[in-house]
């Protein structure tokens, strides 16, 4: 819920602080250091020590900065610097808490159902895509973004404990590789993750493809609040609710990942998911009508879990215990990229205007899974 509460209120406050839809851009852009430059370092630190311990200290730090962001808002100090800063403090925190959390659930169940637990992690994970943004967005209406923040504090506060009274995960990796299994150096355990993820033709065809979808198709969500408050005039509650009908459709496919699991021909799911997800950015960006921009939202969060639940379970069901924290992580470095999007997005609205720049990208985007589609054949026949 606090995760995606942020994606409207600190979009929606740095627009609000600076007018600027290139700021927009830029302050998503800016998270991308520290997974540039960490991720490798938290997939061997996710594969050699405790993972719960590393998602508790997490989650309370990111309800600390959230705290401290609120505060400055209620204080009426705030200024697009501190948004900055926060957004990468922020960044830094999630590069150690997403591969650790992710294997967590690898690491609890049996391969059979992993990818039935997975898509119920999707579930929950969407649940919360479907509601957050629209409480964020009534909270910003009604009382401002310093409200919004406060209660983005209070939940990661209310993780943080109930993750502490989980009992203890078994960290199976470490278990499997005997008593020498931290002997190797944090740079050779970087080395061999990257190796595995690209000789392994699925995990390599899984990270293409969510490379593709970050760098031209997601981005789209970062203009959210010029759609909404610009070209559609209808607020940020409007922005909550485009992001909540987004996260209706992912909710809906989330749900069939959970139920029907293994038995689904994911290569063709992930390839053709993506490739129309591209399109229907197209059409929202010609879209006038509020209505109709929510239907396209809906349709658009049916392909986005194309692109990231379906694309894990992949990942995941393809990579054994003692690699699953490094390639989670390389998994999660395709926020690199996803940011990057972020400011190209930004910076292309600036020059072309922002209807354009979001359907030109996602264009592109269409095309290069259609190549993909017919280059690598193999990629039709993942289970």
């Amino acid at each position: 819920m606090g995760t995606w509460m942020d994606q409207v209120t600190r979009g929606w406050l740095i627009y609000e602080l600076t007018d600027s839809a290139l700021q927009l851009g830029l302050v998503r852009g800016i998270q991308a250091i520290p997974f540039l430059l960490l991720s490798p370092i938290a997939g061997s630190t996710a594969d050699r020590y405790s993972r719960k311990f590393q998602v508790v200290a997490a989650q309370f730090a990111n309800g600390f900065l959230y705290a401290v962001t609120a505060l400055l808002i209620f204080a009426g100090l705030i200024q697009p610097w501190h948004v900055y800063v926060t957004a990468f403090l922020m960044a830094c925190v999630q590069v150690f808490l997403q591969p650790s959390r992710a294997a967590m659930i690898s690491d609890t169940v049996p391969p059979k159902n992993l990818t039935n637990a997975i898509g119920l992690n999707a579930v929950v994970f969407n649940m919360a895509r479907s509601t957050g943004p629209a409480l964020s967005g009534v909270l910003i209406s009604l009382f401002g973004t310093g409200w919004s923040y406060g209660v983005q504090a209070v939940f990661f506060f209310l993780a943080t404990v109930w993750t502490l009274q989980m009992s203890s995960i078994r960290q199976a990796s470490s278990l499997a590789r005997g008593p020498g299994a931290h002997e190797e150096s944090f740079g050779q355990s970087i080395v061999e993750g990257w190796k595995f993820s690209w000789r392994n033709e699925t995990v390599r065809t899984g990270i293409l493809v969510v490379l593709i979808a970050s760098l031209f198709m997601i981005p789209c969500s970062t203009l959210l609040p010029v759609f909404a408050r610009d070209l559609l005039q209808v607020g940020a509650q409007g922005q909550g609710l485009l992001l909540t009908s987004m996260g209706i459709g992912a909710l809906c496919t989330s749900f069939l990942i959970a139920a029907i699991g293994d038995r689904m021909p994911r290569g063709i799911l992930m390839l053709g998911g993506v490739a129309l997800y591209g399109a229907l950015v197209v059409i929202f960006s010609a879209s006038p009508w509020f209505p109709l921009s929510m239907a396209l939202m809906a349709l658009i969060g049916l392909c986005h879990v194309s692109s990231h639940a379906l694309v894990q379970t992949i990942i995941q069901s393809y990579s054994p215990r003692e690699f699953r924290g490094r390639t989670m992580a390389i998994f999660h470095m395709t926020h690199v990229v996803l940011l990057l999007g972020g400011m190209l997005i930004g910076a292309l609205s600036a020059l072309v205007g922002t209807p354009w720049a979001a359907a030109s990208m996602s264009a592109v985007g269409t095309l290069c899974m259609i190549i993909l589609f017919f280059l690598a054949p193999r990629a039709r026949e993942i289970r």
